[in-house]
C-alpha cells in the first residue's frame, strides 16, 4: 500500500521533491519536499487509490470505529468519503469554534463514549491534528487513533503524538516515497542519505550540501 500511493502522489505532484531548489515553509524552514494532498481529489483513479487505503487502514487498526471525524479544512473532503466506503457516521472538528450560530467547533454528531477516527491528509510536526484529537476528547469521545494519508515521519510527530497517547497510521510515508522516487527517476539515488537528514532534523540545513 505505501509504495501505491507514493506513486500516485508523484505521478499527480501531491508530492513534489525538488532538493536541488528548496522550497520554504512559513516557518522559514527550507525542505526539499512540497506536498499537497488535495490534489488527490482531482484525480479518480488516485483518489479512489487513496480513499480505499485511508479505509483499509481503519477496519484494519481501528475496527470498532463508530465515525469517522475530518481535520478542516484538509481532512474533510477524504473524511466524508471513506465514511461513505465504510459506511459510517461523518463530521469535522474546526480549527476554532464558530462565532455565530451554536459555536459549534466539532460539525456533525459525536455523542459522548462515541468511538472516532480522524482522518488527516498530512502528518508533519503533528500540531493541527493533536489539536482536534483534544478537542473531541473534550467532547468525551473516544479517539481510536489517526488514519493520514502521508506522513514526513518527523521525530517532533512522533514526540508529539506519543506525549498525547494517540497513534498515527499513514497510507504512505516519506522514507517510502525517496525510495521510490529514486526507483522512478524523480531524484537520484545518492541524494537518499541527504534528504533522510533533513527527516531527521528540518532545522539544519546541511542536506543541501
Amino acid at each position: 500500500m505505501k509504495r501505491l500511493i507514493a506513486k500516485d502522489l508523484l505521478s499527480i505532484q501531491a508530492v513534489f521533491l525538488r532538493p536541488q531548489e528548496p522550497f520554504v515553509w512559513a516557518s522559514g524552514i527550507k525542505s526539499p519536499i512540497y506536498c499537497d494532498n488535495r490534489l488527490t481529489l482531482s484525480d479518480v483513479r488516485v483518489r479512489n487509490d487513496v480513499e480505499h487505503a485511508l479505509a483499509k487502514i481503519i477496519e484494519t487498526h481501528y475496527p470498532e470505529c463508530e465515525a469517522v471525524m475530518g481535520t478542516s479544512t484538509a481532512g474533510i473532503a477524504h473524511a466524508a468519503i471513506v465514511a461513505t466506503i465504510l459506511n459510517k457516521p461523518m463530521g469535522y472538528v474546526r480549527a476554532s469554534a464558530k462565532d455565530h450560530g451554536r459555536n459549534n467547533r466539532i460539525e456533525g454528531k459525536c455523542e459522548p463514549h462515541t468511538k472516532v477516527v480522524v482522518i488527516e491528509d498530512l502528518i508533519s510536526t503533528a500540531g493541527s491534528c493533536i489539536e482536534v484529537v483534544e478537542a473531541l476528547r473534550e467532547a468525551k469521545a473516544e479517539v481510536l487513533g489517526i488514519a493520514s494519508i502521508f506522513t514526513y515521519g518527523m521525530k517532533k510527530a512522533a514526540q508529539r503524538l506519543e506525549e498525547h497517547h494517540v497513534q498515527n497510521i499513514s497510507a504512505s510515508d516519506y522514507d517510502t516515497l525517496l525510495e521510490v522516487a529514486a526507483e522512478e527517476g524523480y531524484i537520484k539515488k545518492d541524494q537518499i542519505e541527504n534528504l533522510i537528514r533533513f527527516r531527521d532534523n528540518p532545522n539544519d540545513e546541511s542536506w543541501m550540501k
